[in-house]
């Protein structure tokens, strides 16, 4: 096999004499790759009627599922492989339910996939049939497992009477709604193909223009991930960030969302919860070694998120209880002090700099730049962050600040404020005190956040003078603020 596991039989499937020959020498028919697939799967996937046909002959198993929980009928729905659907349920047995199933699915696919509506309904009418000619007591066939009203599909349920679906016909939106509905019972929320139509027909309403819809959907996405896959995966991260990128082009552009903005704060803070809920959980996880890269990015990223979302908290946040939850929640999320992991950066850092951007593939144009952001900085200080963390360069927020791609004199005015030392020096011997008095832009009366106390600990520091044992403890951790 080669490195994805696959089998020379399974990389032959484009060639039935190729397949044959390979048989006939001994290839294993039903070998497996590393998601678990056979050729049998892959032959379905590229649409191989006659290599499947061969494979069947020579005793491959149409049950065999994948690590998605996908067989040979699922697959051939999933990828709307129709002339071999019809041969595989003509060739082998499967229960009535099952085919109605899988009727509903390939409509499902129809619809999404090629948006074809005439198929589609073609489809569920054939399910709807097999569901009614199998009824049992005079009940149609019931549709396992039973899916809850959801929010994100406007609490609708899928369709059981002929009734329904002439109605359900007349609205394409509805029969969008549908066709999610159909995926997730039969596939289940956590199948990729399922998480990717969600995320498609989102990306469809917001092209429409109907960006509350989209949001609705790319929320209920978010959510499965998270508790699938938490914020270290890579496709969680690329939901949320699809997600606050949206949130972030309608502020700025002002797009008409909602008469009322109140669901809008609702939607944002659903997402920092979901995005809070076990972030200290995920953080610590990243200090098992071996630590993947990868996983490093996707937390750093997320934490780019949250940092956009207190900003969308801070400007969504109409009514005086909107305002009042907001420092509620950042002070919660403050104390747990969370820190990206390549860079050791707080919420502090990542607020005080330009660099600070969301991008998302379902986005071409420039990152919106909403960092440094006076609003959040204020509220972070006051959610008491402290305003002289360090991360791994020994940089504080005020070092960030001090750059001059950064510079901002109010910010620097608000930080100092707050109690930040001008004389910290970070690892490269840096000061905020030699970068911010070098800014020909800089208006700051420096010796004003000028103390004797720090100037006494930068002079020990600098002239390594041992003071370690021979000041109070209190001293000794304010002095060690001051090395290098």
């Amino acid at each position: 096999p080669n490195y994805n596991g696959g089998t020379c039989l399974i990389n032959s499937v484009q060639s039935v004499q190729l397949c044959l020959y390979l048989l006939k020498h001994g290839a294993s028919v039903n070998a497996r790759d590393i998601q678990n697939k056979t050729a049998l799967h892959y032959a379905i996937q590229e649409h191989r009627l006659e290599t499947t046909k061969l494979l069947l002959d020579h005793g491959a198993d149409p049950h065999a599922r994948s690590r998605y929980n996908d067989d040979a009928l699922q697959t051939a729905c999933l990828k709307g492989a129709s002339q071999i659907f019809v041969y595989l349920i003509d060739c082998i047995s499967y229960r009535p339910e099952r085919l109605a199933d899988a009727y509903e699915l390939l409509g499902s696919t129809y619809l999404d996939e090629q948006n074809d509506v005439q198929m589609a309904l073609l489809h569920w009418q054939f399910a709807l049939e097999l569901r009614l000619d199998y009824s049992v007591n005079g009940k149609p066939l019931p549709k396992t497992p039973v899916i809850p009203r959801r929010a994100a599909f406007g609490f609708a349920q899928e369709f059981s009477t002929k009734q329904e679906l002439r109605i359900i016909s007349l609205d394409l939106d509805a029969m969008r709604i549908q066709s999610l509905l159909i995926c997730e019972r039969i596939l289940g929320q956590n199948h990729k193909d399922t998480l990717f139509r969600l995320m498609y027909r989102g990306a469809s309403y917001a092209d429409d223009l109907r960006y509350q819809r989209c949001i609705d959907l790319w929320k209920r996405a978010l959510e499965i991930r998270v508790e699938k896959d938490t914020v270290l995966y890579s496709d969680t991260c690329f939901t949320a960030q699809a997600l606050v990128r949206l949130f972030i082009d309608l502020n700025e552009k002002s797009f008409e969302l909602m008469e009322n903005s109140e669901p809008l704060f609702s939607d944002v803070l659903d997402i920092f919860l979901m995005l809070t809920d076990k972030l200290s959980y995920c953080r610590k996880l990243l200090e098992i070694r071996p630590v993947y890269k990868r996983q490093q990015e996707s937390f750093d990223r997320v934490l780019k998120c949250i940092t956009h979302l207190i900003y969308l908290l801070v400007k969504t946040g109409k009514s005086e209880e909107q305002k009042g939850k907001v420092p509620q929640f950042i002070h919660k999320l403050v104390v747990e002090n969370p820190r990206s992991a390549t860079t050791g950066d707080s919420l502090l850092h990542l607020c005080v700099s330009r660099l600070n951007t969301i991008k998302s593939t379902y986005f071409t144009d420039d990152s919106q730049l909403i960092f440094p952001n006076m609003s959040v900085i204020r509220l972070l200080l006051d959610c008491g962050a402290p305003v002289n963390a360090r991360n791994e360069s020994c940089s504080t927020p005020l070092h960030v600040a001090a750059n001059p791609y950064n510079f901002q004199a109010p910010l620097v005015k608000l930080l100092l404020d707050y109690g930040a030392h001008l004389d910290q020096p970070n690892k490269a011997g840096e000061s905020p005190y030699v970068l911010i008095s070098a800014n020909p832009y800089n208006n700051i009366p420096l010796i004003n956040y000028s103390s004797l106390k720090c100037m006494a600990a930068s002079i020990v520091c600098k002239h390594g003078i041992h003071y370690k044992g021979q000041i109070p403890k209190t001293l000794e951790t304010f002095t060690s603020l001051h090395e290098e």
